[in-house]
């Protein structure tokens, strides 16, 4: 009997207090005054306050900044709200504190979230991305800490539940309880050219230098043609000329001759069709190709679109692995669990995820997206103060032509601090609408 009572407080207990049916909750609200959210620097995200008439109400400073990371209370309990539910309804502080404080007819002060999110970086990407749809995320290559996460359209956590209705009987498409950062499902666009770059690396690891392509504007593959931007003719591209120019049609060729069970098990590598451990919603990002498909299905993977389709966080972990040459750290939000007098009860502490690539693939992936930015598509983040490693994208999703916009990429190239990457939904290319969003997240954060 006493082991099980000690599985359930330590694996159980958590999952099942968090459960927004258990009642449990109601008890332990009874009980404590609900911990706080804090951003890493202290700043608080979410606070309990009691008002006037004595009634404890859930408390977000920062409004629509933070709302699908820090998520809210009640009903449609989402971001850290929810994964650190339990959490922020127990307290380290020791019995006998604990003891007096009820005997005294008072509360307990449960347990405080400190967290990785940068506010002034969340601050930037928020007011950057506009009124558009979108997503940006920020992730400290080194560590795995994500120090920004937006998602637009956004709500105010502070009257969800007032607005709730609303919010989840919308018509009109824009989702706007969704965190598009984690749970948003596209096409990435000319941003897979760095998976299929890395995958060609790992096959011709003494000839890649070597590589060239005649590009023409347009070419057949299998029953279609595959055309590069505007149809422009890029003429003969190296390995490096076809990332930076963005050439489709030289990376739907490199599609064609790479080995399919390879080239599937370096995007796993990469962490697609598989779990990231993060506490947080999200989907898993998915690469379904094989031998079954068609020619042209292999191409267009390849060149970014066919079946794959990424998250955002999952395009910032790949330039995040980039950076940390090869190592793909496992991302987290919470920074520690500690109690409301400052003692430190738990701290995550950094882990290797993946080692999806060598030191040295990495460096020559890091050189070309280098490229990228001094030479290709990503020119207007060229500047003095730091290098800048990245890749555009704009992804076609319907027949139309349409297309969401992309970039990811990380700085300062030669000692990364920061990767990102931006989505910005039904917009167009990638340098125009994605790139200038990175520009201002890199310039609050390194400057």
């Amino acid at each position: 009997m006493a082991g099980r009572y000690i599985y359930f407080m330590i694996a159980e207990s958590p999952v099942q207090i968090n459960n927004s049916y258990n009642r449990r909750q109601d008890l332990l609200a009874e009980k404590y005054v609900r911990g706080k959210i804090l951003a890493s620097d202290g700043t608080v995200l979410a606070q309990t306050v009691t008002g006037s008439d004595g009634k404890e109400k859930r408390e977000y400073p920062y409004g629509q900044v933070f709302s699908h990371v820090v998520g809210s209370v009640g009903r449609g309990k989402t971001g850290l709200e929810l994964a650190e539910n339990f959490t922020m309804l127990s307290s380290h502080i020791n019995v006998i504190s604990q003891a007096i404080t009820q005997m005294q007819g008072n509360k307990i002060v449960a347990d405080d979230i400190v967290t990785t999110l940068n506010i002034e970086l969340q601050k930037v990407a928020y007011e950057a991305l506009g009124n558009r749809k979108g997503a940006a995320v920020a992730i400290e290559p080194a560590t795995g800490r994500i120090l920004a996460m937006v998602s637009k359209p956004s709500y105010d956590p502070n009257t969800i539940a007032a607005n709730w209705d609303s919010l989840v009987s919308d018509t009109t498409g824009n989702s706007t309880l969704l965190n598009r950062a984690t749970q948003g499902l596209y096409a990435p666009g000319s941003t897979f050219k760095i998976v299929s770059l890395l995958e060609y690396l790992k096959e011709h690891p003494d000839d890649y230098e070597s590589y060239t392509y005649e590009c023409k504007g347009s070419a057949m593959f299998g029953d279609r043609r595959i055309s590069c931007y505007n149809d422009h003719v890029h003429g003969k591209q190296n390995l490096k000329e076809s990332l930076a120019n963005s050439c489709n049609d030289s990376f739907a060729h490199i599609g064609t001759v790479l080995n399919l069970k390879s080239y599937k098990n370096t995007a796993e590598k990469l962490m697609f069709n598989k779990s990231l451990s993060l506490r947080i919603p999200y989907n898993k990002s998915s690469f379904s190709l094989s031998s079954k498909d068609s020619l042209n299905e292999i191409a267009q993977t390849a060149m970014g679109q066919g079946k794959t389709q990424i998250t955002p966080l999952q395009s910032a972990l790949i330039s995040s692995a980039i950076a940390s040459q090869g190592k793909m750290m496992r991302p987290y939000i919470v920074e520690k669990v500690q109690t409301s007098t400052g003692y430190v009860a738990r701290s995550t502490k950094a882990k290797v995820l993946s080692r999806s690539m060598t030191k040295k693939q990495a460096s020559i992936v890091k050189e070309y997206m280098e490229e990228v930015v001094n030479h290709g598509t990503g020119t207007a983040l060229k500047n003095r103060k730091y290098q800048v490693a990245g890749k555009t994208g704009s992804a076609e999703y319907d027949s139309t032509g349409a297309s969401h916009a992309w970039f990811t990429g990380f700085a300062p190239a030669n000692d990364p601090k920061i990767a990102v990457s931006i989505i910005v939904e039904s917009s167009g290319t990638g340098s125009e609408y994605a790139v200038p969003i990175a520009k201002k997240m890199f310039e609050s954060y390194l400057n």
